[in-house]
């Protein structure tokens, strides 16, 4: 079994009342949660689950994140490929991944990325080595794409989305801080979508169950497909706030109506996970669930 850093469910943020297990089973969920206001939300993106920070205020826990970074690009890199690593380099790609949390970022990109950085070209092999290297050490955890049958003439994306393995990484790689986050809240919302993609990624496994995401050559994507290995299987989208949910509730619906459905079951359910705001469930029975209220 993969081991992650703490859920939300394990850090004591979340009371764990709506169980994935049963949203992908009868759909039936508890309603009965607090919100959780904006700045909290984006204190524990910053601090991360370490189980080492527990204790630590949002500034030691960027210094301490910050300092984990170094450690990675200076030692842990060259440690794993037996090859001495520019730890420059790695740390340009670690900027380039976090900018482009939870996206399906090319690889060509990443690499225009990192000239953009320090203007020396970087060769795409080496930023293969890199790539699979950090997923060695466990730093970056990609997201499959979900190989299902469409009845319409789009086709699948296949590409993976990039996730760190915890998303307190993406912020120390790009040196992000409290204020900054809360500044620019459209990158905030994709730190928000990476953070509940670990936690369902943890609770799923739990019940033997595997996190993909959706993305069709018609530009629809669902951030999160939970299946497990006898096909039953729930779509949530993940918004960081309550203001996202109508284009959410649509996304999920185009999603079902896009699907042979002669191949491939009904979703369990439908779902949409939020930051702020409270759980409720919508007509055509979405579920908006509060991300301090879901666990295994």
């Amino acid at each position: 079994a993969t081991m992650r850093t703490m859920t939300w469910q394990e850090l004591g943020y979340s009371t764990g009342q709506t169980s994935l297990t049963n949203l992908l089973s009868d759909n039936r969920i508890k309603i009965s949660d607090e919100t959780t206001d904006l700045e909290r939300i984006i204190e524990r993106i910053i601090k991360g689950g370490w189980p080492g920070l527990l204790k630590s205020n949002v500034d030691e826990s960027i210094l301490l994140n910050q300092s984990y970074i170094d450690l990675i690009a200076e030692v842990d890199m060259s440690r794993i490929s037996n090859i001495k690593r520019d730890p420059v380099k790695v740390k340009h790609l670690f900027r380039s991944l976090a900018r482009n949390t939870s996206t399906l970022v090319s690889t060509t990109a990443i690499i225009k990325d990192m000239k953009e950085f320090d203007n020396e070209n970087v060769s795409r092999p080496t930023v293969y080595e890199y790539l699979d290297e950090l997923e060695r050490l466990m730093i970056i955890e990609n997201q499959p794409a979900w190989n299902t049958h469409l009845r319409s003439s789009s086709s699948l994306r296949k590409s993976p989305k990039r996730h760190f393995t915890d998303v307190s990484l993406s912020v120390a790689a790009l040196g992000a801080d409290k204020q900054s986050l809360l500044k620019d809240i459209k990158f905030t919302g994709f730190l928000f979508e990476s953070l509940v993609t670990h936690d369902l990624r943890v609770y799923a496994q739990a019940i033997n169950a595997q996190v993909y995401h959706y993305t069709d050559s018609s530009g629809l994507e669902v951030d999160c497909i939970v299946q497990k290995r006898n096909g039953d299987w729930a779509a949530f989208e993940i918004k960081l706030g309550i203001g996202m949910v109508e284009e959410a509730a649509s996304n999920l619906k185009k999603l079902v109506d896009s699907l042979d459905l002669k191949k491939i079951s009904l979703p369990k359910s439908l779902n949409i996970i939020v930051g702020t705001g409270l759980s409720h469930i919508r007509a055509a029975g979405i579920n908006v669930i509060s991300l301090s209220s879901i666990g295994v």
